[in-house]
């Protein structure tokens, strides 16, 4: 099994920062690619940032130039750090990873949702 496990979420104001972390584990032969996606209320899930193998990454307009996501391939983690915070930043983020538990397929997993949540 495969599992995902965020934090970092919680409350700040606008213009505070924030970094996300996602830690896989399990059964894990490789990572193909990690990233964060975020749902606010009554809209669909959106990618906010994510980082193939191999180092190119992939910003949502919206974020660019606040958001930076890295990864610890020793440890298995993402990260997300989010400056600049600004209201409409305001969902829940889900991690999201392709990993590989053999060599011939990759699945795509996610972990529970962390709340973010940015005062005016």
């Amino acid at each position: 099994q495969v599992q995902l496990v965020e934090s970092g979420g919680g409350l700040v104001q606008a213009g505070e920062s924030l970094r996300l972390s996602c830690d896989a584990s399990g059964s894990i032969l490789s990572i193909d690619a990690m990233g964060w996606y975020r749902q606010a209320p009554g809209t669909q899930r959106e990618l906010v940032a994510k980082l193939i193998s191999g180092g190119s990454t992939n910003y949502a307009g919206s974020v660019k130039g606040r958001f930076t996501i890295s990864r610890d391939n020793a440890k298995n983690t993402a990260y997300l750090q989010m400056n600049s915070l600004k209201p409409e930043d305001t969902a829940v983020y889900y991690c999201n990873a392709v990993i590989r538990r053999s060599t011939s397929i990759a699945l795509s997993y996610w972990g529970q949702g962390t709340q973010v949540t940015v005062s005016s």
